[in-house]
């Protein structure tokens, strides 16, 4: 109760509290600008084109593609909201209520925080589809599905908007908006990290290990049926197979690690070693690397899947081509596109 009226009194005295407003900007650094812009903007458009196509298509408005576009929502809100706000605190803003910086780092958190409840729906999405496919129209409901999303994203405001609430560190006169002079590290490491990264991390693994598993029996059992198939072809399609869904549990779980684990393991060590010197430029990297997420989701999870290159097809070959490429029909760009693409894709997985 406490912890609620405390909520309540930080987001009245949003404009109320003040902190130095005549302290110096910071400069910020071109390159860590550069990258950030950058990977806003295709977080935005990549994420937005996925929700378009679903809209767009009638065919494509299925339970499964709802958990898709939620992720989608999260990953365009990271570039449009999480990114800039990252900005913000690297110059040290906004300087002039310290409520209000906090609400702003908060909306960092939970929009970070909503991205990864996302990945995580729709991994758990993928172990009902594959693992048990006969109870998946049972289970898996338009309704259930809304449940699911709203139930993600309230958890995430709620896992987010914590600091607001008093676990943060007390506030200084003279002291920026920064985010390492706000946020409690041990809020970052035993709550946001341990419980609300790690454990969804080792669980992910799980649910992939034992997709990838049961992938290979399905494979192997529909192998053994088809009798009429000549015993090389056999062994060659059931490799191709597990080939091709090996190789996207591991894009999965590798981007998914390698975006998010080296920005909690520095703030591991912050809380550690309270004296050890981490390079700015060091930390300015795993933050990008966090962001960069938003980019490649949709290329993991969606760009691999044909009914969605189908859609991009259709929409690329509607577009006029610059000069640079005018000497190349739109059959011959698409063809191409599909060329290139195509060969490492494996189809849509059960229940997409």
């Amino acid at each position: 109760m406490d912890m609620f009226e405390s909520f309540v009194d930080n987001v009245a005295n949003l404009s109320h509290n003040k902190i130095n407003c005549t302290s110096t900007f910071f400069h910020i650094k071109i390159g860590y600008l550069i990258m950030e812009v950058l990977t806003a903007f295709f977080a935005v458009l990549g994420n937005i084109f996925i929700c378009f196509v679903v809209i767009r298509n009638r065919k494509l408005r299925t339970v499964t593609n709802y958990f898709l576009v939620s992720l989608a929502v999260a990953d365009i809100l990271v570039g449009a909201v999480a990114i800039p706000c990252a900005l913000l605190s690297s110059l040290g803003l906004p300087r002039c209520s310290y409520y209000l910086c906090v609400l702003m780092l908060c909306t960092l958190l939970v929009l970070t925080q909503a991205s990864i409840f996302g990945l995580f729906a729709i991994a758990v999405e993928r172990y009902i589809a594959i693992l048990t496919p006969f109870r998946y129209q049972a289970l898996v409901t338009s309704r259930n599905a809304g449940l699911v999303i709203v139930t993600s994203w309230v958890l995430a405001v709620i896992i987010g908007l914590v600091p607001l609430m008093g676990w943060r560190k007390i506030p200084m006169a003279d002291e920026r908006c920064l985010f390492d002079n706000v946020i409690d590290e041990t809020y970052m490491v035993y709550f946001n990290f341990i419980c609300c990264m790690l454990l969804p991390l080792l669980i992910m693994f799980v649910i992939y290990g034992k997709i990838f598993l049961e992938v290979k029996k399905q494979i192997r059992r529909i192998a053994e049926r088809h009798i009429n198939i000549s015993a090389e072809e056999k062994r060659r399609k059931i490799i191709r197979k597990e080939v091709q869904t090996a190789t996207s549990l591991f894009i999965v779980l590798f981007c998914f690690t390698l975006s998010w684990i080296p920005l909690h393991i520095l703030n591991c060590v912050k809380l550690s070693c309270p004296s050890c010197d981490i390079p700015a430029s060091l930390m300015l990297t795993t933050v990008i690397l966090s962001h960069i997420n938003s980019v490649v989701n949709p290329i993991v999870y969606v760009f691999r899947i044909k009914s969605f290159w189908d859609a991009f097809e259709d929409i690329v070959s509607c577009l006029p081509y610059p000069a640079v490429v005018g000497k190349y029909s739109n059959e011959d760009f698409t063809g191409m596109i599909k060329i290139r693409t195509f060969g490492n894709r494996n189809d849509a997985l059960p229940g997409t």
